[in-house]
């Protein structure tokens, strides 16, 4: 008896519960499915009333001034910084290319003139003539002359300390377009590594938005062939005139050493 009265006790809780439970199912179940067919009506009213907009702005987006502008502030940063180097390579292009020039490192007129006052064996007017006519060749042939007391060999050891002296002037400009060559390509590569920490951003905030990863990728790949326009003329231009720069130091030093060999019996006559 008391297990009848046990079972019926249980049978009639299951049904008190399976009473009160279905309303509240069929009530959330009601609430929940007009919501996927609210959300995909709202979306296609959205995608019908923004298609427009969004085809034009796909139009629109991707020129590279949306992708210097669209890369942020740290973008925009780089994009000044390669600016920048690309002005400076151009500066210093233009300079050491004036700059080595054989009118330049040894000037005719200077030239002649020390030859005239060597070959009437007048140290003084030599000086003097170096002295009115600055240049590498004027400083190295002036080094020589002040030591025309000291014998031939310390003519020589002069005359080599100032002309690598001069090497190294020129060299410290030409270095100049070495540095710019070589930044850019690293701020090209800062860019770029910005551009991927966009990309992966993007793809981590769960449903990625392909308009701005591909604005990402094409900021990394911008500002890699930022760097490489920059940098490869650069290099192209830096041995070019390096490569001239060393050929004409190599003349005006044997033209040094031509012009200094009477000295080795010319005698220092003083000023009046």
């Amino acid at each position: 008896m008391k297990m009848m009265k046990m079972r019926k006790s249980v049978a009639a809780a299951m049904m008190l519960f399976g009473l009160v439970a279905a309303p509240v199912a069929v009530s959330v179940s009601l609430a929940q499915d007009p919501a996927p067919a609210a959300a995909a009506g709202n979306a296609g009213l959205t995608d019908t009333a923004t298609g427009g907009a969004v085809k034009e702005e796909k139009k629109s987006a991707g020129g590279f001034m949306d992708v210097v502008f669209g890369s942020g502030t740290l973008g925009v940063i780089l994009w000044l910084a390669l600016f920048l180097d690309g002005v400076a390579a151009i500066y210093f292009i233009v300079d050491c290319w004036v700059l080595i020039k054989p009118q330049k490192l040894m000037p005719q007129n200077l030239i002649n003139n020390v030859q005239g006052a060597v070959a009437e064996g007048d140290v003084m007017k030599a000086i003097k003539a170096c002295e009115s006519d600055p240049s590498p060749m004027a400083n190295v042939l002036g080094a020589a002359f002040q030591h025309v007391e000291d014998g031939y060999d310390v003519i020589q050891e002069s005359v080599n300390a100032a002309a690598d002296l001069e090497i190294e002037r020129i060299m410290q400009r030409l270095t100049w377009i070495s540095v710019c060559s070589n930044l850019a390509p690293s701020l090209g590569l800062l860019g770029t590594v910005q551009g991927m920490i966009m990309c992966f951003a993007t793809l981590a905030s769960g449903v990625p938005d392909i308009g701005a990863l591909a604005g990402n990728i094409s900021q990394a790949l911008w500002t890699t062939a930022g760097g490489l326009v920059i940098s490869i003329p650069s290099l192209t231009f830096f041995y070019s005139i390096r490569n001239n720069a060393n050929r004409l130091i190599l003349r005006m030093t044997a033209l040094t050493m031509e012009l200094i060999k009477p000295l080795r019996n010319v005698e220092v006559e003083p000023e009046a």
